[in-house]
């Protein structure tokens, strides 16, 4: 098999190459010659100790690693593929307390509890509270001709509705809303976020949650709270392990929405084709489009627990593979004119959610509902919205991420 044509010392984890773009044209020369591809790292650049880490390219191979969590863990090495060298191994391990970054039987267990909050029921009972809510946002934002995207409409419904689901004031939303802003942007020095300042957020929103916690064991309510953490002894949360719940729900649940609505608003403006199209038909299908198109998250990552074969790559027990989400939605083996924003697209098997398996996204259902949402509200109370400047993008080495999205509303 032929050896990819990349640059010397290329990184698919490198935050300044996403700080730019999302590096499609390298994942197809990769998808087309070594799918499963070592990618060296200067020793210890991730924060891991080693010297790089597989990089898995193609739909059917990052759905494989995915589903087989015996063999490739979340736990060993946490789901994040890139800290910074300074990282120490016992910050890595703390991390192993959030759901993300689990394995069977741990994971199972902590899931089976949180998911009651996300059964079908549970999403179709915030519809029309969100509906209403998704409106009001869009009408705020008509006041005024020009804005950020980001901060008036894309933030907003996501973390509104995290309040609305587990019972957060939503006067509180201000803070959650910095706090997630802190954890995830240690990689771009424009906003000045340090490692430390992005523990000290953690930090207090995990005190935060636990407080709210504590609260409702001594005052149950009638909100996800008083069910998740109302009776240890019955198979609940502890007041930590809620609290590291929030915690993930602040960046799976509010950074990865945020960004895809922006990434939606910034193709749809981009493919006026396409904005008519949906304003006109609303299709069903535009928010499993929108999500493809984003991939929010572009990698994960797992650790071999065993010598083991992928493709035709062998891999070492305690190696890193990278799950490159972002360039198995673009797997032509799987999508047709994958480089074609569609909102019509159905079939649409992306892997925006996960690969399947025990990690699969547990806020699909919420995450579609307010994208749908969000831009029903658009295409209603402001058809006319237009680009008024390019994205400014987040340098981060595994979110594809926008800071601010300048667009004239009227």
């Amino acid at each position: 098999m032929p050896c990819p044509a990349l640059p010397d010392g290329f990184d698919f984890t490198d935050p300044d190459v996403y700080h730019d773009r999302v590096p499609l044209p390298e994942f197809a020369q990769l998808r087309r010659t070594a799918p499963v591809w070592w990618n060296a790292q200067p020793h210890g650049v991730a924060g891991f100790g080693d010297d790089g880490y597989w990089a898995v390219t193609r739909h059917e191979d990052v759905k494989e690693v995915s589903t087989r969590p015996e063999v490739f863990s979340a736990s060993l090495n946490t789901s994040i593929i890139r800290f910074n060298a300074a990282m120490t191994r016992d910050k890595i391990d703390v991390q192993k307390l959030i759901m993300l970054n689990m394995d069977p039987p741990e994971h199972t267990r902590v899931r089976q509890i949180v998911q009651r909050g996300f059964t079908p029921r549970a999403v179709r009972a915030l519809e029309d509270a969100l509906r209403d809510r998704a409106r009001a946002i869009v009408a705020d934002a008509r006041h005024q001709e020009y804005g950020d995207f980001v901060t008036d409409i894309a933030c907003e419904l996501p973390l509104q509705a995290i309040a609305e689901l587990i019972g957060i004031p939503q006067d509180d939303r201000a803070r959650i809303f910095d706090w997630s802003n802190k954890m995830i942007a240690y990689d771009d020095p424009e906003l000045a976020i340090t490692e430390e300042v992005g523990a000290t957020a953690a930090a207090e929103l995990i005190s935060y949650a636990m407080g709210l916690a504590a609260a409702r064991k001594e005052c149950p309510a009638q909100d996800i709270v008083s069910r998740l953490v109302a009776a240890e002894d019955e198979g609940n949360l502890a007041s930590d392990e809620f609290g590291f719940f929030v915690l993930l729900l602040a960046v799976a649940g509010n950074e990865t929405t945020r960004n895809a609505i922006t990434h939606g608003m910034h193709a749809f403006l981009t493919h006026p084709e396409q904005w008519d199209l949906y304003k006109r038909e609303r299709p069903g299908t535009a928010a499993e489009e929108i999500v493809r198109w984003a991939t929010p998250i572009v990698s994960f990552q797992r650790t071999a627990t065993q010598d083991t074969t992928l493709g035709d790559a062998r891999i070492e027990k305690g190696q890193r593979v990278g799950l490159f989400y972002a360039s198995a939605n673009h797997d032509p083996e799987v999508f047709e004119n994958p480089g074609t924003f569609d909102i019509t697209r159905d079939p649409n098997p992306h892997l925006g959610f996960g690969g399947g398996g025990p990690h699969f996204c547990l806020g699909k259902s919420l995450a579609v509902l307010e994208i749908d949402l969000i831009f029903q509200a658009i295409a209603d109370t402001l058809p006319d919205i237009a680009l008024a400047g390019t994205p400014r993008r987040l340098r981060s080495a595994w979110l594809n991420g926008v800071k601010e999205l300048r667009v004239r509303y009227v």
